[in-house]
Formats: C-alpha cells, sequence, structure tokens
C-alpha cells in the first residue's frame, strides 16, 4: 500500500477525528501484533506499480517484486482537484487519509475561518468537524440544494437546514473562480476570506496499475458477479470494482466503507473455495454534528422520493424507486427500516 500507516478507520477522518472527538488510539483497525499473529505482511509506503498478469507478479515503487497465486486489486480511489487557480495551494486540502485529517487539524488549530469547496458528503462532513472546532466555515457548491441528486430535494433541503442551523454559511449555485490571498473568489464577484480550504469535489479510480497490466477498465475495473476481473485469478473490490448491480441490472461502481469491506470478505470467501455471485446491498452511513442518515441501496437516477414519516422531526424513511422497483432507502431515526430494506427487498 502506498500509505505509510496500518489499516484505519478511514470514515472517521471525516467525523469524529477531524471534530476532536475522537482520540488517535481510536483510529487504528487492529494492534500490530494482529497482523504478526495472523501471518499478514504489511507492506507500507510501497506503492504497486507494474502488474505482469503472465507473470504473476506485482513490481512496487522501491523495486520489490512479489509473487502471487491470486491477487486482490483494492487500490480505492483517490480525490479530485478541479482545475482552478489556488486549488493545489499549500493550504488547499483533500481528505482522504488520516495524514490529510491531521494536516487540516493542524490547519484549524491556527485558523478562524474555512472555506469548503463541494458539498459532498465528505466536504459537509468536514465542514460540521470544522464548525465543531469553532472555525466560521463556508460551503461553496454548484448545486442549489446539496445532495438532493443522491437523497432528493427533502433530505437534501434537511441536512442544508441542519448546517445552517449550527452556524455553517452556504454559497450554493455558485462556482469557485479562483483561491488566493486568503480569498475565493466566486462567479458572481463575491470574495470569501477563508485561511485555508478543503476540496471535497469527489473522487476518481485509482485505475492506472489495472489499466496498464491490459485488465478490462471502464469507469472502474470491470468485475463480473464473482467480482472477478478480466484476468484469471485477479479479483478487484471496494471503490475500484464496477460489478453488475442484481438490482438495476447494470454496471455500478460504489463508493463506500461497508460496502468496500463486505467486497474484501466476497472475494475472500471465493479465494476459498465458495462460488456465489456478489449480492450484498451498498450501504453507508452520513453523520452532520449529532444527526446521521443510514442509506442503503444504489440508486444513480429514481422517480420523486417517497417520504413515510416526518424528516424535520428525525423519524423518517425516503424511499427510491424507477418505475416502480425500489432500489435505495435513506431513513433519519428508523433503523430498522434502513436493516429491513437491506436483508429483504434490496436484496436479490
Amino acid at each position: 500500500c502506498a500509505d505509510d500507516q496500518a489499516p484505519y478507520d478511514r470514515p472517521n477522518c471525516s467525523k469524529d477525528y477531524l471534530a476532536g472527538e475522537a482520540p488517535a488510539e481510536w483510529m487504528p483497525l487492529r494492534d500490530p501484533a494482529f497482523y504478526a499473529d495472523s501471518k499478514i505482511d504489511l507492506r507500507l509506503g510501497a506503492e504497486a506499480v507494474a502488474l505482469d498478469l503472465a507473470a504473476k507478479t506485482v513490481r512496487t515503487a522501491n523495486g520489490q517484486v512479489l509473487g502471487y497465486d491470486v491477487l486482490v486489486l483494492a487500490t480505492g480511489a483517490e480525490p479530485q482537484r478541479p482545475p482552478i487557480p489556488g486549488l493545489d495551494a499549500p493550504n488547499a486540502y483533500v481528505l482522504r487519509t488520516l495524514k490529510d485529517a491531521d494536516a487540516i487539524i493542524r490547519a484549524a488549530d491556527k485558523a478562524k475561518r474555512a472555506a469548503v469547496i463541494g458539498a459532498s458528503f465528505i466536504g459537509l462532513e468536514t465542514a460540521a468537524a470544522l464548525r465543531q472546532r469553532g472555525l466560521e466555515t463556508h460551503v461553496i457548491a454548484p448545486e442549489a440544494v446539496p445532495l438532493e441528486r443522491v437523497m432528493g430535494r427533502d433530505v437534501g433541503e434537511w441536512i442544508r437546514r441542519v448546517h445552517e442551523s449550527h452556524g455553517v454559511t452556504f454559497h450554493l449555485g455558485r462556482k469557485v473562480l479562483g483561491y488566493a490571498d486568503g480569498r475565493v473568489s466566486l462567479d458572481e464577484g463575491q470574495r470569501i476570506e477563508a485561511d485555508f480550504i478543503v476540496v471535497g469535489t469527489g473522487v476518481r479510480p485509482r485505475t492506472a496499475l489495472a489499466q496498464a497490466a491490459g485488465l478490462s477498465v471502464d469507469n472502474g475495473v470491470v468485475v463480473d458477479d464473482r467480482l472477478r476481473t478480466s484476468a484469471p485469478d485477479v479479483y478487484a473490490a471496494g471503490d475500484i470494482a464496477r460489478y453488475p448491480d442484481p438490482i438495476s441490472g447494470g454496471l455500478v461502481r460504489v463508493e463506500h466503507w461497508v460496502h468496500a469491506e463486505r467486497q474484501g470478505q466476497h472475494v475472500a470467501r471465493m479465494i476459498l473455495g465458495e462460488d456465489a455471485p456478489f449480492a450484498d446491498p451498498p450501504f453507508f452511513w452520513s453523520a452532520h454534528y449529532d444527526k446521521t442518515v443510514r442509506y442503503a441501496g444504489h440508486a444513480q437516477t429514481f422517480d420523486p422520493p417517497k417520504v413515510e414519516g416526518s424528516i424535520d422531526r428525525e423519524d423518517a424513511a425516503v424511499r427510491f424507486s424507477r418505475s416502480g422497483r425500489l432500489l435505495a432507502i435513506a431513513t433519519i431515526g428508523r433503523d430498522l427500516a434502513a436493516l429491513e430494506a437491506e436483508a429483504g427487498p434490496l436484496r436479490r
């Protein structure tokens, strides 16, 4: 892995850890003894740079060549930085790794105000964490309603109200022209003061290794319903895997922590001799202060969502369907409804 840290709780990088409510010792998934006892050889700070499918070898950036009988590609994704002046400045951050979170925390410790570019889940969770640290926080995004494309207008407007009630200032329907001299310039002429910025404008799958090796790549590494790539004895899991969705029937690529875990577990069972299609519905949660939204399924497009209960009273289930077929459910205060959907109609 290119990361020089042993596996850690990545979602917490934008949640409690960034907000200062989770200590550093909570972050590692396992203690060092686990890897030694389990005979897991961690090669950290060792990015894989070449894959030879014929020889069944992987070469790392420091020149090591490792052979394999079975290979699992789990190279994940990397943050995008739009080609806008200043978004690559030393005080312009992205948030993907524990190092990224630590850099933002150091910046926040000596800052008074910050701007978040993008109203993505990562962007909004970062905004919440910065407000919890006492910073004046601005969120700038081109859409009119945060997360409307994923969660629908009703949930998106509720999330915006939650953030506004905690002091976040939104600049929606706006484009960033640049960042310089401690100010973010917007398309309508406004300039927002920010000691630093965090860019949360999405990620792209890290497919260069797979593509150079000749694997089938199309917005991710293409796999079958067993998560097998186009090459024998090579699997892909997590953010890079583009697999057949049993609900919609099309190829999808999902960028969720729990989903990556479950795909990794499925690949392990395949390697150990099982033979079954991957059918677990995607699942994720997003925390905003003391509010949490849980989401099961995957709806790239959907008909007008059906809201059951009251979003404002934080007792709601929002169902996303297309042509009468349930694709996903988002819940606020109704965890059981999410679990029932995940175990029932969202599982094929």
